[in-house]
């Protein structure tokens, strides 16, 4: 009767090893997977920081000539004053 038991005993340690096995199969695909979308992720948020810095470099030139712009027409504007 012990040998049926340890046999019992040794069948359930196995099928518990196997499905041991298989959650960190499992769980290492789920890893993988993981790690490939923080790697997607992290490519997506430095595009988005590069289109950010773009568009604050181009906001900056498009500043500056809007200021240029001012400061001709008000240079403008007091030479006509004078004149008059």
């Amino acid at each position: 009767m012990e040998t049926d038991e340890v046999m019992l005993q040794l069948d359930s340690l196995v099928e518990k090893v196997d499905g041991l096995i298989k959650q960190c199969k499992s769980l290492e695909q789920e890893n993988a997977d993981l790690s490939e979308r923080v790697t997607q992720l992290e490519s997506e948020l430095e595009q988005k920081t590069e289109s950010e810095n773009n568009f604050s470099t181009q906001k900056a030139q498009i500043r500056s000539k809007i200021d240029s712009l001012i400061a001709r027409i008000d240079s403008l504007a007091e030479n006509q004053a004078a004149e008059e």
